[in-house]
């Protein structure tokens, strides 16, 4: 009986979430971003707004494509705990078509304001080909398209089954897309096993491609801007942290989904236990590798590399770099170290929020430096526009995702709460009598006693 209820309402509330906020406020800020970038660029401050708008673009598209190498990377591990929330780190990939729109945009139009001019700087042939426009360009777009259309298609395939499930609860355009994606898939045990093939066979393509594509976005996104200097550690370094910022992302979406869709009960503490021992254990990796960059350069002491360097951790952006570091590991760091905050949805929501301000800012801090004509960090409506234009962007593409697929997976869900109730756990979940929702141990027993 719980469990059929259990079922009947994931599947009822996984259609329901309107996400609002994310729309009204998304759509908002876009608008405003725009008119402000746009206004930007026919000043003299044209290149600080696509200094940002590039800024920007590294920042939210590594949180995309980051959110999708959380999917495939649970889809690899067979992992259960995340069955629950999966579906909140994969709305992420309705940002990608914006992602790829930004990228012909920033070479299309933007890379004079942004890239230096490669010849005259004292580079060999075969490096100032490799820099040029043209191969960067077609390298990228196919890359990122390659990336994109691999994302695309792990997220549809975790989706067909919900779409089949859940297409009695909708109407309309929604109905009509159901019914186009779920043609062929009968439900049955063999077409979910078929299914579930395509998933394990995507995700370990997508978790090698984006590695790849995510190490090409970072030396041709960052590294180009000041060619003479070079680090084969800053792919991974890109790539790593935009994994990070994509469990950060992941709390954050949990926190507030949990309350849209209907489901925060759901959520237990061991849930969000988890999501915090993942983000606080990348955490560190970011630290692992940021040292393991400086160190060798500091050793090294070439000055092809050291000015890199210099010219972010000392003089006018010093501030800065102190902020990425106390936001990006010192305050998470001890933050998250003990269980209870990992437990706690505020103190896991702060955390999270303070690594994502701090990525922002080292995705501000690696690309600033190198193209900027002022002396040290200046911010204003240049910079403002891009950077409301792509928030904006995101939550809008977030919510439209919400309010057009299942929010929560009622197969992948049910088998979370299910292992969550009888593996004995402090956070496990015990159905009250009346079968109508589930309760914690610590509700249960104030319930009983009160009775």
């Amino acid at each position: 009986m719980a469990k059929t209820v259990v079922r009947e309402r994931l599947v009822a509330r996984s259609t329901a979430a309107r996400y609002s906020l994310f729309v009204g406020l998304g759509g908002a800020l876009a608008v405003a971003g725009l008119a402000m970038f746009l206004v930007t660029l026919r000043g003299d401050s044209a290149d600080r707004a696509w200094h940002l708008f590039h800024a920007n673009w590294l920042f939210f598209n590594g949180l995309a494509v980051g959110s999708i190498a959380f999917t495939a990377v649970q889809k690899i591990t067979k992992a259960n705990w995340s069955g629950l929330v999966i579906r909140f780190a994969e709305a992420a990939s309705a940002f990608l078509p914006i992602a790829f729109l930004g990228f012909l945009v920033i070479f299309l139009v933007g890379y004079d304001h942004i890239y230096p001019e490669m010849t005259g700087l004292g580079l060999s042939p075969g490096k100032q080909l490799w820099l040029s426009h043209n191969w960067m360009f077609w390298r990228l777009f196919i890359g990122l398209g390659a990336l994109y259309t691999i994302g695309f298609a792990l997220v549809r395939a975790d989706l067909v089954p919900d779409l089949h499930e859940v297409k009695g609860n909708v109407t309309g355009f929604r109905r009509r897309l159901y019914d186009s994606w779920t043609s062929g898939f009968d439900g049955s045990a063999a077409g979910l096993e078929r299914q579930n093939q395509i998933i394990y066979t995507l995700a370990p393509i997508y978790i090698v491609t984006y590695a790849f594509v995510a190490t090409a976005v970072a030396f041709d996104g960052i590294m180009a801007l000041q060619p003479h200097w070079y680090s084969n550690l800053l792919g991974g370094f890109y790539f790593m942290a935009s994994f990070l910022g994509a469990h950060a992302l992941l709390a954050l979406t949990m926190i507030f989904g949990g309350r849209e869709v209907g489901i925060a009960d759901l959520i237990s503490p061991k849930q969000r236990h988890d999501l915090g021992k993942l983000t606080f254990g990348f955490t560190v990796f970011w630290a692992y590798l940021m040292w393991a960059q400086f160190l060798v350069i500091w050793y090294g002491n070439l000055p092809e590399e050291t000015g890199f360097v210099f010219s972010r951790l000392w003089g006018p952006w010093m501030p800065i770099g102190r902020a990425v570091f106390l936001g990006m590991f010192i305050i998470p760091f001890f933050g998250l170290l003990g269980v209870a905050p990992k437990k706690n949805p505020f103190t896991l929501g702060l955390f999270c929020t303070i690594s994502l301000v701090a990525l922002w800012l080292e995705r501000y801090l690696l690309v600033l430096p190198s193209v900027t004509r002022e002396s040290g960090p200046v911010y204003g409506v240049p910079e403002l526009g891009p950077t409301l234009l792509f928030l904006g962007l995101f939550l809008l593409a977030y919510g439209l995702f919400a309010r057009t697929f299942p929010m929560v997976s009622p197969r992948l869900a049910e088998f979370t709460i299910d292992k969550e109730r009888h593996h004995g756990r402090d956070e496990e979940f015990f159905h009250d009598e009346a079968a109508e929702n589930f309760v914690s141990p610590a509700a249960a027993e104030r319930r009983h006693g009160a009775r």
